[in-house]
C-alpha cells in the first residue's frame, strides 16, 4: 500500500509486528526514550511527508507514558507535515472496532457444547453485550447484578437468568484483579452450570489475578492480545489469547483505501 507509514509505541511491540505483517508493511523507524528527568522522547527516523500514517499503541503497562508517548509521537507526524495521523490505540470500542466477530468465532471453534450455552454479563453494564452476542449464537442470556461497595471489591452478587446444566459463559470488556469474574464463576456453578468460561477482552490481571483465576473453576479464561500475555500465561495455563491483528490490521488497510469499516462489526478477515 503506497503513501503509508506504521509506527509502533513502546507497549506492545509484538502486536504492532503482527499488523504490519498482515499489510505486508515495515514498521515505521521511531525511537521511544525517556530523559534523566523521565521526559518522553520521541524520534521519528524516517520522512512522513505527505504520507498517511498510522500509530499503534495499547493501553497496557505504564498506562499514563504510553498515552503521553502516543501523543508526543502524533504531535511529531503532524510536524513532519504528514498528511493524517490515526492512532490504533485499541480499547473497547476504538473507531467502532469490536472483538465480538472473533468472539464468536473462539466459541464455535473451542466449545463443543456451545449450543447449549448460556451468555452471562457479570454485571448490568455489560447486558447490551451479551445480549448481542447470545443473539447472534441463537442462545440465552443471563446477568449478575452486583453491588460494589468500592473499587475491586464486591458485596453482594445475585443471579438473574437460568443457568442450570449449561455452559455458562462469562464475557466482560476487561478484568483488572479478577475478584468479579471468580465471584461470578463460584456463583454460577453453585446455580447448577456445568462449566463456566470466560472471555474478556482486555486481560489486565494485576495483583491477586493470576492465584485467583489458578483456584477458580474455570475451563478456560480466553483474552484478546491487546494486552502481552506471554508471562501471565506461563503461570496460568487456564489463560488462551485470540489475536485480533487481523482486525487492527483490516481496519488500516480500509480506513486507507477510504472503504468501509461497518464489514469488522460482524466478520472477522481472513
Amino acid at each position: 500500500m503506497p503513501n503509508i507509514v506504521l509506527f509502533s509505541g513502546s507497549s506492545h511491540q509484538d502486536l504492532s509486528q503482527r499488523v504490519a505483517d498482515r499489510l505486508g508493511l515495515e514498521l515505521g523507524k521511531v525511537v521511544t526514550k525517556k530523559f534523566s528527568n523521565q521526559e518522553t522522547s520521541v524520534e521519528i527516523g524516517e520522512s512522513v511527508r505527505g504520507e498517511d500514517v498510522y500509530i499503534i499503541q495499547s493501553g497496557c503497562g505504564e498506562i499514563n507514558d504510553n498515552l503521553m508517548e502516543l501523543l508526543i509521537m502524533i504531535n511529531a507526524c503532524k510536524i513532519a507535515s504528514s498528511s493524517r495521523v490515526t492512532a490504533g490505540f485499541f480499547d473497547i470500542p476504538v473507531d467502532n472496532l469490536y472483538a465480538e466477530p472473533a468472539v464468536l468465532q473462539w466459541i464455535r471453534e473451542n466449545i463443543t457444547e456451545w449450543k447449549n450455552c448460556i451468555i452471562v454479563s457479570p454485571d448490568a453494564g455489560g447486558a447490551k453485550r451479551v445480549t448481542s452476542i447470545a443473539d447472534r449464537l441463537n442462545v440465552e442470556f443471563a446477568l449478575i447484578h452486583k453491588e460494589r461497595k468500592k473499587a475491586n471489591e464486591v458485596d453482594r452478587m445475585v443471579l438473574v437468568g437460568d443457568v442450570k446444566d449449561r455452559v455458562a459463559i462469562l464475557v466482560d470488556d476487561m478484568a483488572d484483579t479478577c475478584g468479579t469474574i471468580c465471584h461470578a464463576a463460584d456463583k454460577l456453578l453453585s446455580a447448577g452450570a456445568t462449566k463456566v468460561y470466560a472471555i474478556l477482552t482486555h486481560g489486565i490481571f494485576s495483583g491477586p489475578a493470576i492465584s485467583r483465576i489458578n483456584n477458580a473453576s474455570f475451563e478456560a479464561v480466553v483474552v484478546t492480545n491487546t494486552i502481552p500475555q506471554e508471562d501471565k500465561m506461563k503461570h496460568c495455563s487456564k489463560i488462551q489469547v485470540i489475536d485480533i491483528s487481523m482486525i487492527l490490521a483490516e481496519a488500516i488497510r480500509r480506513t486507507h483505501n477510504g472503504e468501509s469499516v461497518s464489514y469488522l462489526f460482524s466478520h472477522v478477515p481472513l
